[in-house]
């Protein structure tokens, strides 16, 4: 049994201690103390406390985004044909984490408001080192094993921890602006100075969690020095034309991200106008969003034994959308309950979850394709089209949530809120989601790698490789 181990992983089926899987995860989890912050909170921390304007978020999201665009694919073409000495892919965690947090932690200084250009500045710079960041993240897990049970279980300890990213963030950072502030108000303090130590605390955890995910990760299925010298910008779109499994992915991430960039945003909005919550409810609510995945995601690899990846997708998408229609009519009533918003918010965020968390796993599936048909691992280049659609739904996202304030005239200078402005924030938080993970659902019935499938294709990959020799 050890020789058929032994030679299974001289074929690249490498098995992972819980330490190797676990420094992994916690890339993630770094990733969600800083970049999660800027998605739930930032377009609050905007309008509310720095002082711009919502129409002047939304055109600084829509360009800090555009430039994503085009700086995704060099990006994934730098890295694929780099090699640097500290690693392919886990070397960006510790050359990139310094300035990326740095950046982070200054979005939400307010020492030059209502500067936009101080906000241009800090959010776009911000945006690009994340980047620079996730991407080679993401080829790093296609990096440590082909094993398609051990990127399951990867991909499983890797949404548990970001999710333990996410609670820290929807939960605690609430919590942590109370602490820090002396302002008594309904509402979400908006102290400037308690949000900035706040940043700061989790700017630096992250930091720290990006060195030990860099300590724990070995890459061993990386593409090799020759072959990576021939990699070029252009193979993105050779990649997404030829490689119909990525292009699957790909929408399904603009729809999925779309939806949780529109959610997370108007969180805040809507438990302090719609429900004129506390910090504490807000802190239940928001951590109620992440709060799933410690219940279902250690069971991620036996759902999707017992139906099929395609069916987990199906059910849980749809598990979301009646979350979502729940929270909507409870909303609606006269005086909602908060037991049941929190009921509602956790079936919504059980669907998120898994359906969201688990699409990770498919990349390194088209990568293996992409290998197969063409010959060539250009990891960073898949992760750099992936991060490219990340960025378009995020995009996306990021426009509708403050377009969608401005129209329905929200008032930054009280609580209270019109009907109208109440219904537009219930839009965002319930109904727009809604209709973005209807159309996730269609997107991914078109994903045709099973299990088996992928399987075959490692296999011929590394007899090829070994013909070769």
């Amino acid at each position: 049994m050890e020789t058929v181990n032994n030679a299974q992983e001289a074929k690249g089926f490498y098995k992972l201690s819980w330490m190797q899987r676990i420094g992994f995860g916690s890339g993630d989890l770094a990733q969600n103390l800083i970049f999660q912050v800027t998605c739930m909170y930032l377009l609050f921390f905007y309008t509310d406390i720095y002082g711009l304007n919502e129409i002047d978020v939304s055109v600084m999201f829509l360009v800090g985004n555009v430039a994503n665009v085009i700086w995704d694919p060099i990006v994934g073409a730098l890295i694929d044909k780099s090699n640097p000495k500290l690693g392919k892919y886990r070397s960006y965690l510790v050359y990139v984490g310094i300035p990326l947090s740095g950046f982070a932690i200054l979005c939400f200084y307010d020492g030059f408001a209502p500067s936009l250009v101080y906000a241009y500045v800090t959010y776009i710079a911000m945006t690009l080192l994340y980047t620079f960041i996730n991407v080679p993240y993401g080829a790093l897990n296609s990096a440590l094993t082909r094993d398609t049970n051990e990127i399951t279980i990867l991909t499983s300890v890797r949404m548990f921890l970001a999710n333990c990213g996410g609670l820290a963030v929807g939960s605690g950072l609430p919590l942590l602006i109370a602490f820090f502030t002396d302002e008594k108000t309904d509402g979400l303090p908006k102290d400037p100075k308690a949000w900035f130590i706040t940043m700061s605390i989790y700017g630096v955890v992250g930091l720290l969690l990006l060195f030990f995910c860099f300590s724990q990760c070995k890459e061993r299925v990386v593409m090799d020095a020759k072959e990576s010298e021939n990699v070029k910008a252009s193979d993105l779109v050779v990649e997404f034309v030829r490689n119909r499994p990525l292009r699957v992915i790909a929408f399904f991430f603009i729809t999925a991200f779309a939806m949780m960039s529109i959610g997370n945003a108007a969180g805040a909005y809507f438990v302090n106008s719609n429900l004129h919550g506390t910090p504490e409810q807000l802190s239940i609510f928001m951590g109620l969003g992440s709060a799933p995945a410690f219940i279902f995601m250690p069971f991620v690899p036996v759902i999707k034994k017992a139906i099929g990846k395609r069916n987990m997708f199906y059910a849980f998408l749809t598990i979301a959308i009646i979350g979502m229609a729940a929270l909507y009519i409870i909303a609606k009533m006269e005086t909602p309950n908060m037991t049941l918003i929190y009921i509602a918010q956790f079936i919504k965020s059980t669907g998120v979850i898994v359906a969201t968390g688990y699409m990770w796993a498919l990349v390194p599936e088209v990568i293996s394709y992409g290998e197969y048909t063409s010959g060539k691992r250009i990891a960073g280049i898949v992760n750099a089209l992936t991060g490219l659609f990340f960025k378009a739904g995020m995009t996306l996202g990021s426009v509708v949530a403050p377009a969608v304030l401005a129209y329905v005239a929200y008032n930054k200078e009280t609580v209270e809120q019109t009907p109208f402005a109440q219904e537009g924030i219930l839009w965002l938080v319930c109904v727009i989601p809604a209709i973005l993970l209807a159309v996730a659902m269609i997107i991914i019935s078109q994903y045709e790698l099973t299990d088996e499938k992928i399987d075959e294709i490692n296999k011929a990959i590394e007899e090829r490789a070994h013909n070769a020799k």
